[in-house]
């Protein structure tokens, strides 16, 4: 008997694996060309408005996001509520405790991410990059220190609202690919067409 469990065992594992280890090159194709467009978009952005070193659009959060919005669509970390979300809590905490503790960071950094990983907890947004937002917010260059609050729309909000209207066009241009997973958003947009073909 415990020879057969075994067996089954096996035969599972090796299934997981095989399933694991297909290549899906339409999956990559789409994740690549939405990434490539959303981060794109923010790059444009950047080098019109700003020159230098100093990247204000592009933080790095956002590529830790694209990850998810085009990578990972149907995780619950990549949904339009905790992008959008989890990142504006995210720069709400890191300007604030950044206006309150400016000069000690070794307290600044962990409490503007341990503050919005609760905070994304408590609102149901969590998105692991909003802890990168929080501490860019801290740890960033004066240029994105100076900018105070409006960190907030320009450069998170714009970029967020960019990098979902892109995931919401790539993601969805395929059969196979349906983003974002709630169906109430699906059964909207159906009844949005059907209006639109009459």
């Amino acid at each position: 008997m415990p020879i057969q469990k075994i067996k089954r065992s096996y035969r599972k594992t090796r299934y997981i694996l095989y399933k694991e280890t297909l290549v899906d090159w339409k999956e990559h194709f789409w994740a690549f060309l939405g990434s490539f467009v959303g981060i794109g978009i923010l790059a444009y952005i950047q080098s019109i408005h700003f020159s230098g070193n100093d990247a204000v659009y592009l933080i790095g959060s956002f590529g830790a996001s694209s990850v998810l919005v085009y990578g990972i669509i149907q995780s619950p970390f990549s949904q339009p509520r905790n992008l959008v979300g989890g990142h504006l809590i995210s720069a709400f905490i890191g300007v604030t405790v950044n206006k309150l503790l400016p000069d000690i960071i070794w307290i600044a950094a962990p409490l503007a991410v341990s503050l919005s990983i609760v905070l994304m907890q408590i609102t149901k947004t969590l998105h692991p990059p909003g802890g990168a937002t929080a501490l860019i917010a801290i740890i960033g260059s004066d240029k994105i220190k100076d900018l105070g609050y409006i960190y907030l729309f320009s450069p998170v909000l714009i970029g967020v609202l960019i990098l979902l209207l892109t995931a919401l066009i790539f993601n969805n241009m395929t059969s196979n690919r349906s983003y974002p997973s709630h169906p109430n958003y699906h059964l909207i947009k159906k009844k949005l067409l059907h209006k639109i073909k009459k």
